[in-house]
């Protein structure tokens, strides 16, 4: 009996081990849902911290996957789902609410544009091999740099936020190479 409950008790953990990116995976995507839904309630500096905390998560996923060797194509799958909603939706929704909104349409339109190139850039990214480049910005540094501006709204032109959105989405879908670090 004792010897069967050490054999599950393996087992769980092997499979708990083999899961431990995915669910850091997931941990990310939460902490972008709760971002969004800290949006709607109007908590915006909330919001920032939840999508930089899903960035450490984003960032620990994928060292926990090379460390232990889980790399999966599921995981790569989840990873872009999890991403467009931390760093797409979220930090999108936030500068909309924080000062694109003043823009009326124009600011809805390169909202939901920067998130569509959001997720063109990691469809594209899943599709090609895996070469020690990034084609284009990766949207979690583009959804960084996005939240990151909340912070200047008091003090910068609100034209710059709208010009940075349309300079952020053509970068993450350009071309250009960037070395992997």
């Amino acid at each position: 009996m004792k010897l069967l409950l050490s054999d599950v008790l393996d087992n769980t953990i092997k499979k708990l081990k083999t899961q431990t990116a995915n669910i850091l995976t997931l941990v990310n995507l939460s902490l972008g849902g709760f971002a969004i839904i800290a949006v709607m309630n109007a908590e915006l500096n909330l919001s920032l911290l939840l999508i930089f905390l899903a960035a450490l998560a984003d960032r620990f996923d994928g060292m926990v996957a090379r460390k232990f060797n889980i790399e999966s194509e599921l995981g790569k799958q989840l990873d872009s789902m999890c991403d467009i909603i931390s760093f797409g939706v979220a930090p999108a929704l936030l500068i909309y609410q924080g000062i694109l909104g003043e823009f009326g349409a124009p600011g809805a339109f390169f909202t939901v544009f920067y998130i569509g190139c959001g997720a063109f850039r990691l469809a594209k990214f899943n599709i090609t091999e895996n070469n020690g480049y990034f084609t284009g910005l990766p949207i979690t540094a583009a959804g960084c740099l996005t939240t990151l501006s909340f912070l200047a709204i008091p003090y910068w032109h609100p034209v710059f936020f709208l010009s940075l959105m349309i300079i952020l989405s053509f970068l993450m879908v350009s071309p250009f190479k960037l070395k992997k670090v």
